[in-house]
Protein backbone atom coordinates (compact mmCIF):
# COMPACT_ATOMS: atom_id res chain seq x y z
CA UNK A 1 0.00 0.00 0.00
CA UNK A 2 1.43 3.34 -1.20
CA UNK A 3 1.77 6.00 2.32
CA UNK A 4 -0.21 8.98 1.60
CA UNK A 5 2.34 12.08 1.22
CA UNK A 6 2.21 14.29 3.72
CA UNK A 7 2.47 17.79 1.90
CA UNK A 8 0.79 17.09 -1.67
CA UNK A 9 1.02 19.88 -4.19
CA UNK A 10 -1.05 20.22 -7.70
CA UNK A 11 -0.58 22.75 -10.09
CA UNK A 12 0.42 25.70 -8.11
CA UNK A 13 0.82 28.96 -9.30
CA UNK A 14 1.11 32.24 -8.44
CA UNK A 15 0.83 35.76 -9.92
CA UNK A 16 1.79 38.91 -9.12
CA UNK A 17 -0.67 41.61 -10.57
CA UNK A 18 0.67 45.27 -10.90
CA UNK A 19 0.15 48.04 -8.41
CA UNK A 20 -2.69 49.94 -8.69
CA UNK A 21 -2.45 52.46 -11.65
CA UNK A 22 0.58 51.16 -12.81
CA UNK A 23 1.44 49.47 -16.43
CA UNK A 24 3.49 47.05 -15.31
CA UNK A 25 2.77 43.25 -16.66
CA UNK A 26 1.54 40.38 -14.23
CA UNK A 27 4.49 38.47 -12.88
CA UNK A 28 4.25 35.02 -13.34
CA UNK A 29 6.12 34.19 -10.35
CA UNK A 30 5.28 30.41 -10.42
CA UNK A 31 3.31 28.02 -12.83
CA UNK A 32 1.69 24.49 -12.63
CA UNK A 33 3.98 23.62 -9.66
CA UNK A 34 3.60 20.17 -8.30
CA UNK A 35 5.46 17.63 -6.17
CA UNK A 36 5.09 15.25 -3.32
CA UNK A 37 6.80 14.92 0.38
CA UNK A 38 6.67 11.83 2.43
CA UNK A 39 6.16 11.74 5.72
CA UNK A 40 9.53 12.72 7.51
CA UNK A 41 11.65 13.32 4.97
CA UNK A 42 13.35 16.67 3.61
CA UNK A 43 12.85 17.96 0.00
CA UNK A 44 15.01 20.90 -1.32
CA UNK A 45 14.37 23.50 -3.46
CA UNK A 46 16.77 24.87 -5.40
CA UNK A 47 17.54 27.37 -8.16
CA UNK A 48 18.83 30.92 -8.88
CA UNK A 49 17.49 33.76 -7.41
CA UNK A 50 14.06 34.82 -9.09
CA UNK A 51 13.29 31.24 -9.44
CA UNK A 52 10.51 31.16 -7.39
CA UNK A 53 11.54 29.07 -4.30
CA UNK A 54 10.68 31.62 -1.51
CA UNK A 55 6.88 32.20 -3.19
CA UNK A 56 6.46 28.01 -3.33
CA UNK A 57 7.81 28.00 0.66
CA UNK A 58 5.28 31.06 1.73
CA UNK A 59 2.39 29.76 -0.83
CA UNK A 60 2.34 26.01 0.62
CA UNK A 61 2.10 27.96 4.10
CA UNK A 62 -0.24 30.36 2.81
CA UNK A 63 1.93 33.24 3.97
CA UNK A 64 1.01 34.26 0.45
CA UNK A 65 -2.06 33.96 -0.79
CA UNK A 66 -1.55 31.27 -4.27
CA UNK A 67 -3.53 32.30 -7.74
CA UNK A 68 -4.11 28.59 -8.17
CA UNK A 69 -3.30 25.39 -7.35
CA UNK A 70 -3.80 22.83 -4.39
CA UNK A 71 -1.56 22.24 -1.05
CA UNK A 72 -2.63 18.89 0.56
CA UNK A 73 -0.99 19.03 4.50
CA UNK A 74 -1.96 15.74 6.73
CA UNK A 75 -4.38 14.82 4.22
CA UNK A 76 -6.18 18.63 4.28
CA UNK A 77 -6.78 21.25 1.75
CA UNK A 78 -4.84 24.39 2.88
CA UNK A 79 -5.68 26.21 0.15
CA UNK A 80 -9.31 26.56 1.82
CA UNK A 81 -9.40 26.97 4.78
CA UNK A 82 -9.59 30.46 6.52
CA UNK A 83 -10.06 32.24 10.09
CA UNK A 84 -9.73 29.97 13.37
CA UNK A 85 -9.60 26.71 10.98
CA UNK A 86 -6.49 27.90 9.43
CA UNK A 87 -5.05 28.90 12.44
CA UNK A 88 -5.41 25.18 13.62
CA UNK A 89 -3.76 24.13 11.04
CA UNK A 90 -1.15 26.94 11.68
CA UNK A 91 -0.16 24.71 14.90
CA UNK A 92 1.01 21.68 12.00
CA UNK A 93 3.28 23.73 10.30
CA UNK A 94 6.12 26.91 10.82
CA UNK A 95 8.87 29.05 8.82
CA UNK A 96 12.23 29.49 9.37
CA UNK A 97 13.09 32.73 7.75
CA UNK A 98 16.38 33.70 6.01
CA UNK A 99 17.31 36.31 8.11
CA UNK A 100 17.56 35.91 11.45
CA UNK A 101 18.12 39.12 12.67
CA UNK A 102 15.26 40.80 10.73
CA UNK A 103 13.07 38.46 11.53
CA UNK A 104 13.18 38.69 15.83
CA UNK A 105 11.36 41.86 16.96
CA UNK A 106 14.51 43.87 18.73
CA UNK A 107 11.61 44.90 21.17
CA UNK A 108 10.57 41.39 22.29
CA UNK A 109 12.85 39.26 24.74
CA UNK A 110 13.35 35.96 23.28
CA UNK A 111 11.30 34.98 25.88
CA UNK A 112 7.94 36.72 24.04
CA UNK A 113 9.09 35.85 20.75
CA UNK A 114 9.21 32.11 21.34
CA UNK A 115 5.85 32.07 23.31
CA UNK A 116 4.10 34.68 20.95
CA UNK A 117 3.00 31.36 18.77
CA UNK A 118 1.31 29.94 21.85
CA UNK A 119 -0.42 32.51 22.83
CA UNK A 120 -2.28 33.49 19.57
CA UNK A 121 -2.88 29.85 19.47
CA UNK A 122 -4.21 29.66 23.04
CA UNK A 123 -1.91 26.71 24.14
CA UNK A 124 -1.13 25.88 28.08
CA UNK A 125 -0.91 28.58 30.94
CA UNK A 126 1.66 31.37 31.31
CA UNK A 127 4.20 28.48 33.34
CA UNK A 128 3.63 26.16 30.31
CA UNK A 129 4.51 28.34 27.59
CA UNK A 130 7.59 28.96 28.94
CA UNK A 131 8.42 25.74 30.11
CA UNK A 132 7.94 24.65 26.46
CA UNK A 133 9.97 27.82 25.32
CA UNK A 134 12.89 26.85 27.30
CA UNK A 135 12.33 23.48 26.20
CA UNK A 136 13.09 24.88 22.39
CA UNK A 137 15.75 26.54 23.75
CA UNK A 138 17.69 23.61 25.40
CA UNK A 139 16.50 21.99 21.42
CA UNK A 140 18.73 24.35 20.09
CA UNK A 141 21.27 24.43 22.58
CA UNK A 142 21.02 27.40 24.12
CA UNK A 143 20.91 28.41 27.38
CA UNK A 144 17.53 28.44 29.00
CA UNK A 145 18.50 32.36 30.31
CA UNK A 146 18.45 33.55 26.88
CA UNK A 147 14.68 33.67 27.52
CA UNK A 148 14.66 36.77 29.26
CA UNK A 149 17.70 38.49 27.51
CA UNK A 150 16.95 40.68 23.83
CA UNK A 151 18.01 39.59 20.05
CA UNK A 152 20.64 41.87 19.95
CA UNK A 153 22.92 40.33 22.80
CA UNK A 154 23.70 37.07 20.72
CA UNK A 155 25.38 36.72 17.51
CA UNK A 156 23.95 36.09 14.13
CA UNK A 157 24.38 31.98 14.51
CA UNK A 158 22.75 31.97 17.43
CA UNK A 159 19.60 34.71 16.70
CA UNK A 160 19.57 31.97 13.98
CA UNK A 161 19.36 29.09 16.83
CA UNK A 162 16.36 31.01 18.35
CA UNK A 163 14.62 31.40 15.17
CA UNK A 164 14.65 27.69 14.82
CA UNK A 165 13.36 27.19 18.44
CA UNK A 166 10.39 29.45 17.51
CA UNK A 167 9.35 27.46 14.99
CA UNK A 168 9.94 24.17 17.48
CA UNK A 169 7.88 25.71 20.33
CA UNK A 170 4.14 25.19 18.71
CA UNK A 171 6.06 21.16 17.96
CA UNK A 172 5.03 21.56 14.47
CA UNK A 173 5.04 18.15 12.03
CA UNK A 174 6.11 20.03 8.67
CA UNK A 175 8.77 23.12 8.41
CA UNK A 176 9.81 25.48 5.40
CA UNK A 177 13.55 26.55 6.06
CA UNK A 178 14.02 29.88 3.59
CA UNK A 179 17.77 29.71 3.22
CA UNK A 180 18.38 29.02 6.89
CA UNK A 181 21.91 29.57 6.68
CA UNK A 182 23.00 32.34 3.93
CA UNK A 183 23.04 35.02 6.27
CA UNK A 184 25.50 33.28 8.28
CA UNK A 185 29.81 32.56 8.06
CA UNK A 186 30.53 30.03 6.81
CA UNK A 187 32.38 28.82 9.92
CA UNK A 188 29.07 28.96 11.69
CA UNK A 189 26.77 27.26 8.91
CA UNK A 190 27.84 23.65 9.45
CA UNK A 191 26.61 23.95 12.82
CA UNK A 192 23.37 25.23 12.18
CA UNK A 193 23.00 23.09 9.14
CA UNK A 194 24.09 19.99 11.40
CA UNK A 195 21.61 21.11 14.21
CA UNK A 196 18.41 21.02 11.54
CA UNK A 197 19.62 17.31 10.26
CA UNK A 198 19.72 16.18 14.34
CA UNK A 199 16.33 18.15 15.35
CA UNK A 200 14.81 16.31 11.64
CA UNK A 201 15.74 12.96 12.32
CA UNK A 202 14.98 13.27 15.99
CA UNK A 203 11.82 14.63 15.63
CA UNK A 204 10.33 13.30 12.92
CA UNK A 205 9.82 16.17 10.94
CA UNK A 206 8.96 16.77 7.07
CA UNK A 207 11.16 19.80 5.82
CA UNK A 208 10.48 22.12 2.72
CA UNK A 209 14.14 23.11 2.33
CA UNK A 210 14.94 26.29 0.34
CA UNK A 211 18.81 26.94 -0.67
CA UNK A 212 20.73 28.31 -3.38
CA UNK A 213 23.36 26.04 -1.97
CA UNK A 214 23.80 22.73 -3.33
CA UNK A 215 26.34 21.44 -1.53
CA UNK A 216 24.58 21.81 1.58
CA UNK A 217 21.31 20.81 -0.16
CA UNK A 218 23.15 17.22 -1.32
CA UNK A 219 24.09 16.97 2.75
CA UNK A 220 20.30 17.38 4.30
CA UNK A 221 18.04 16.30 1.44
CA UNK A 222 16.43 13.30 0.39
CA UNK A 223 14.91 14.61 -2.81
CA UNK A 224 15.44 17.92 -4.76
CA UNK A 225 13.30 19.85 -7.17
CA UNK A 226 15.46 22.24 -9.28
CA UNK A 227 13.46 25.81 -10.31
CA UNK A 228 13.82 28.34 -13.17
CA UNK A 229 11.86 30.97 -13.44
CA UNK A 230 9.07 29.69 -11.63
CA UNK A 231 8.70 26.15 -13.14
CA UNK A 232 10.32 22.63 -12.11
CA UNK A 233 12.84 21.72 -14.83
CA UNK A 234 14.72 18.51 -12.63
CA UNK A 235 12.91 16.70 -10.16
CA UNK A 236 14.99 13.65 -8.55
CA UNK A 237 16.36 11.92 -5.54
CA UNK A 238 18.97 13.34 -3.95
CA UNK A 239 21.59 10.94 -4.92
CA UNK A 240 20.52 10.19 -8.04
CA UNK A 241 20.61 13.63 -9.19
CA UNK A 242 24.39 14.54 -8.16
CA UNK A 243 25.67 11.59 -9.57
CA UNK A 244 23.47 11.64 -13.11
CA UNK A 245 22.08 15.14 -13.50
CA UNK A 246 19.84 15.07 -16.36
CA UNK A 247 18.83 18.51 -17.34
CA UNK A 248 20.90 21.13 -18.80
CA UNK A 249 20.16 23.73 -16.63
CA UNK A 250 20.89 21.10 -13.46
CA UNK A 251 24.16 20.09 -14.90
CA UNK A 252 25.32 24.29 -14.86
CA UNK A 253 24.47 24.49 -11.23
CA UNK A 254 26.43 21.49 -10.68
CA UNK A 255 29.58 22.57 -12.75
CA UNK A 256 29.37 25.47 -10.18
CA UNK A 257 30.00 23.33 -7.00
CA UNK A 258 33.31 23.93 -5.71
CA UNK A 259 35.35 21.00 -5.19
CA UNK A 260 38.35 20.29 -3.44
CA UNK A 261 39.98 18.12 -5.50
CA UNK A 262 40.46 19.59 -9.05
CA UNK A 263 40.72 15.95 -10.53
CA UNK A 264 37.15 15.39 -9.77
CA UNK A 265 35.61 18.91 -10.67
CA UNK A 266 32.84 18.46 -13.68
CA UNK A 267 33.94 20.78 -16.54
CA UNK A 268 32.05 24.39 -15.74
CA UNK A 269 29.19 24.87 -17.55
CA UNK A 270 28.64 28.80 -18.57
CA UNK A 271 24.99 30.12 -19.11
CA UNK A 272 24.98 32.65 -21.60
CA UNK A 273 22.64 36.00 -20.85
CA UNK A 274 20.76 36.42 -17.53
CA UNK A 275 17.58 35.05 -16.03
CA UNK A 276 14.74 36.18 -18.27
CA UNK A 277 11.86 38.95 -16.37
CA UNK A 278 9.12 36.72 -14.88
CA UNK A 279 6.62 39.52 -16.27
CA UNK A 280 7.96 38.50 -19.79
CA UNK A 281 8.49 34.61 -19.99
CA UNK A 282 10.18 33.17 -22.79
CA UNK A 283 7.44 30.95 -25.14
CA UNK A 284 7.99 27.49 -24.99
CA UNK A 285 10.59 25.84 -22.76
CA UNK A 286 11.55 29.11 -20.42
CA UNK A 287 15.10 28.03 -19.92
CA UNK A 288 15.48 28.07 -24.11
CA UNK A 289 17.24 31.13 -24.39
CA UNK A 290 19.78 29.81 -22.08
CA UNK A 291 19.92 26.48 -23.25
CA UNK A 292 22.62 25.27 -25.66
CA UNK A 293 21.25 22.42 -26.57
CA UNK A 294 17.85 24.58 -27.79
CA UNK A 295 15.74 23.99 -30.59
CA UNK A 296 13.26 25.96 -32.82
CA UNK A 297 10.75 23.72 -31.15
CA UNK A 298 12.15 24.64 -27.90
CA UNK A 299 10.00 27.99 -28.07
CA UNK A 300 6.50 26.20 -29.17
CA UNK A 301 5.93 23.77 -26.44
CA UNK A 302 5.95 23.81 -22.80
CA UNK A 303 8.11 20.65 -21.60
CA UNK A 304 6.01 18.36 -19.30
CA UNK A 305 8.00 16.57 -16.51
CA UNK A 306 8.51 13.09 -17.71
CA UNK A 307 9.82 10.31 -16.04
CA UNK A 308 13.85 9.82 -17.15
CA UNK A 309 14.60 7.29 -14.88
CA UNK A 310 12.89 6.07 -11.75
CA UNK A 311 11.86 8.49 -9.41
CA UNK A 312 13.89 10.86 -11.69
CA UNK A 313 11.96 13.51 -13.83
CA UNK A 314 12.79 16.62 -16.17
CA UNK A 315 11.02 18.92 -18.48
CA UNK A 316 12.87 18.56 -21.60
CA UNK A 317 11.44 17.82 -24.85
CA UNK A 318 14.90 16.26 -26.24
CA UNK A 319 15.66 12.79 -25.56
CA UNK A 320 18.61 12.82 -27.16
CA UNK A 321 20.55 14.85 -24.34
CA UNK A 322 19.99 12.74 -21.72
Amino acid sequence: MTQQPYLSVRNLSKHFKPAAFSRGAVVKALQDISFDIPRGQVVGLVGESGSGKTTIGRSVLRLIEPTSGQVMLDGVDVTTLSGAQLRRQRRKMQYIFQDPFASLSPRMTIGQVLTEGLDIQGIGTRAERRARAEKALMAVELPVDAFDRYAHEFSGGQRQRIGIARALTLEPDFIVADEPVSALDVSIQAQVINLLRDLQTRLGLTMLFISHDLAVVEYICDTVIVLYLGRIMEMAPAADLYARPSHPYTRALLSAIPSPDPATRPQRQILTGDIPSPANPPSGCVFRTRCPFAIGACAGEVPALREVAPGHLRACIRDDIL
